[in-house]
């Protein structure tokens, strides 16, 4: 088992190549028996159960053994070294790699270096069919969009994606994900949905996770960016932000599974109040919140830290539960830690903000002597910047505070 493996075998078309992450998703698999049932899998975004001892290298590599992978890769075969070139370009000859493999496939030399950011240099496409022409339309398009040539970029990736095989769906559904990001960068919404939408349609029940987890993040926040108000698209948002968290875990990608529960909670806090059981939705929120917030700490990811500190406190004072009470002491908590990091001076008006929504929880917490402080020094903020509907909004927390005093004849 600890052998190193090689073959002589040349690799059927089309090639597996592309659709997974690097490095096992660059890696050819060699033209024997073993490698049919792994290939036919690989096609369709499926990993296989178990793997063939002749590929013990791609299961090393998967796992992220990649000195593992690399000693297994030890043939002198073209195969063998194409894959080490994946696992490590300085030790294999690009040229003579090149010359090996014949004219079809020695492009794929020169997208992986590209790919690793070992050259920028990249071949003609001319001749090239298939997934390999596809592949290095993709990353031609890659190099147009360092450029910033958006556009060109899109026309390479529309190239690329009519390039797919029929029997490669997984790569199909991954450059349609792709196409459907830069689609909407463009400002090209329609073509970016539907895009997405293909892309989610080739790798539904596959093994790429993480790629089905993007494409529903990246759809559910195009549908949130065009709701407004309309209760349909944000629907249709909230249902991919749930596909997405449910696609990826948080050990697989945590920014990415932090993302999706953040934007899942924001959606179903921006939702309109329609129904009784609507409340349920602050629940769930409070739930992401606390998720997302496990990935974003305050020295890692401040500015997502802050805005899900934010949304959770909120959260929490409207959600309905039977210790209310204490879910305004953790939203009062929660409210403070943004205070200590929110900028006064360079962020007058959202310093301003959170201050007033801490004042209202104090409020709720009959703490009114500490309430009357917050909101004043917030009335204050909003009267400066002109914001009237806030200063309105505030006289009212307090003119309620004064009554409360008044009936109670307390001070606090």
């Amino acid at each position: 088992m600890g052998e190193p493996t090689s073959s002589d075998s040349r690799p059927a078309r089309p090639l597996p190549v592309g659709a997974f992450p690097l490095p096992f998703g660059y890696l050819l698999l060699p033209g024997v028996a073993e490698a049919a049932p792994v290939r036919a899998g690989l096609l369709v975004g499926r990993l296989p159960t178990a793997w063939p001892d002749a590929l013990r290298g791609h299961e090393r590599a998967l796992a992220g053994d990649l000195s593992g992978a690399r000693e297994a890769f030890a043939g002198d075969d073209p195969v063998s070294r194409f894959n080490r070139l994946v696992i490590d370009p300085a030790s294999v000859d690009p040229a003579q790699l090149r010359a090996d493999l014949g004219h079809d496939l020695a492009p794929l030399v020169d997208v992986v270096l590209f790919t690793l950011g070992e050259s920028d240099a990249l071949p003609g496409v001319d001749d090239l069919d298939g997934e390999c022409r596809a592949l290095l339309l993709s990353a031609y398009a890659a190099r147009a969009v360092q450029a910033e040539e958006v556009s060109e970029a899109i026309r390479l990736l529309e190239d690329a994606v009519a390039c797919v095989p029929e029997e490669y769906p997984a790569l199909g559904g991954v450059m349609n994900g792709a196409l459907g990001f830069l689609c909407q960068q463009a400002g090209a919404i329609e073509q970016a949905i539907d895009s997405l939408q293909r892309g989610l349609s080739l790798l539904a029940g596959t093994d790429l996770d993480v790629a089905l987890a993007e494409q529903h993040l990246q759809l559910a926040s195009i549908y949130q960016e065009q709701a407004g108000s309309r209760r349909d698209l944000l629907a249709k948002a909230v249902h991919h932000y749930h596909c997405a968290v449910q696609a990826v875990t948080e050990h697989q990608s945590p920014e990415l599974f932090a993302a999706a529960h953040a934007n899942l909670a924001t959606a179903y806090l921006t939702m309109p109040m329609v129904e009784a059981s609507d409340q349920l939705r602050f629940g769930v929120a409070v739930g992401s919140l606390r998720a997302a917030l496990r990935v974003y700490t305050p020295a890692t990811h401040p500015q997502q830290w802050a805005s899900a500190q934010l949304n959770l406190a909120n959260a929490l004072v409207y959600a309905p539960a039977t210790r209310r009470a204490d879910n305004l002491v953790e939203a009062v908590e929660a409210y403070e830690a943004v205070l200590a990091v929110r900028n006064r001076t360079n962020d007058p008006l959202g310093y301003a903000r959170v201050l007033a929504n801490q004042g209202n929880a104090l409020a709720h917490l009959g703490l009114f002597d500490q309430a009357w402080g917050k909101l004043v020094e917030a009335r204050f903020l909003f009267e400066e910047f002109h914001e009237y509907d806030a200063v309105t909004s505030v006289r009212g927390v307090l003119d309620e505070i004064a009554r409360q005093r008044s009936a109670t004849g307390t001070g606090g």
